[in-house]
């Protein structure tokens, strides 16, 4: 194998391993009885990870699905001059995934293909976008900023409107009635596109205060789903705020956060969830699952989380492991795929 591929910010698989940990021993890859989504992975904001090595390690991990959130007004113009640049630069980085991939199969490495999943497509054709502009940008969503959104959503990568919605922690500078403009315009736009909805819902630093999350479901309520559906993105809280969006039908998505020792609350709600509406993310570079959490996150360890997942619901005794995993990827095709 190359001395590219074989980098320390690129692929560990001289011993057989995709990732070690920090003292550099094998952490064993969980097997998955069925293809691996991660909903939601950022591709611009690593300070470690090439992308286009990210893609090809979470191939070589058995993701099948891999969804990457834009905003229209932070990326652009931030990183890109326009959405055609980044629309471009996107493209790059799968075509280098294949590349490696090429590489790895030549040196005997090569993506899993569970049984009962035939003819597949790899991920390298299946990397998806999701536009949308962020709560903290709010306040920039005028008619420049939804042209720009417009013309993320024509891309043939685009699957729906996102990451968008309400966030009233600590680095948000936004009143709340600004926010809620924005995103009720972002939702008219996924209606009027058939389009679903990914949402951040942030809450304020109190744990009893769930304000973000109640007026979310209010105006879901009020607006209606989008017909195309709804996913609550990074979902780190208990059954008690789940329940309102999962009686509106929204999808719940879980990443790294349910792996952490002390988040019972969040496999509590892993558990509840109803079988239909589960989603596995990463929400990478962000948030990466135990047994590699401290590192920076990338979409190949949506697998950690995953487990994490199918094991809160086998202990429940809701689900197999089976079940959960077969559960995840649907929904995940079924939504965004």
């Amino acid at each position: 194998m190359s001395q590219e591929l074989l980098g320390l910010d690129a692929l560990t698989l001289e011993d057989g391993h995709l990732f070690h940990d920090r003292r550099g021993r094998p952490c064993e890859l969980p097997t998955s009885p069925a293809p691996l989504a991660d909903t939601h992975g950022h591709l611009t904001s690593f300070s470690r990870h090439d992308p286009s090595t990210a893609i090809c390690r979470a191939a070589l991990a058995g993701v099948r699905l891999l969804v990457v959130p834009v905003d229209p007004v932070d990326e652009v113009p931030r990183l890109f001059p326009s959405a055609a640049a980044y629309l471009s630069w996107i493209d790059e980085q799968v075509e280098r995934a294949t590349e490696r991939l090429d590489e790895c199969a030549a040196h005997g490495f090569a993506p899993p293909g569970p049984a009962g999943y035939p003819a597949l497509p790899p991920l390298v054709e299946r990397v998806r976008i999701v536009a949308g502009v962020h709560p903290y940008g709010a306040a920039r969503l005028d008619d420049a900023a939804l042209s720009c959104l417009g013309d993320f959503l024509a891309s043939p990568r685009c699957a729906g409107v996102g990451e968008i919605g309400l966030d009233f922690g600590p680095y948000n500078e936004l009143p709340a009635d600004v926010q809620e403009v924005a995103l009720r315009r972002q939702l008219a736009v996924a209606r009027d596109r058939g389009l679903p909805v990914e949402l951040h819902i942030r809450d304020g630093q109190d744990p009893d205060d769930h304000s973000a999350h109640d007026l979310a479901a209010r105006m879901l309520a009020e607006e209606g789903v989008p017909p195309a559906g709804c996913d609550l993105h990074c979902f780190t809280d208990g059954p008690e705020v789940m329940a309102p969006f999962v009686r509106l039908g929204c999808h719940i998505a879980f990443g790294g956060a349910a792996t952490f020792k002390r988040s019972d609350d969040i496999r509590d709600a892993v558990a509840a969830c109803p079988a239909e509406l589960l989603l596995s993310e990463t929400d990478c570079p962000y948030m990466a699952p135990v047994p590699l959490r401290g590192e920076e996150c990338e979409p190949a360890m949506v697998a950690f989380s995953a487990a994490c997942i199918a094991t809160a619901r086998e202990d429940a005794g809701v689900a197999t492991r089976d079940e959960t995993y077969a559960a995840l990827w649907q929904n995940a095709c079924a939504l965004l795929g």
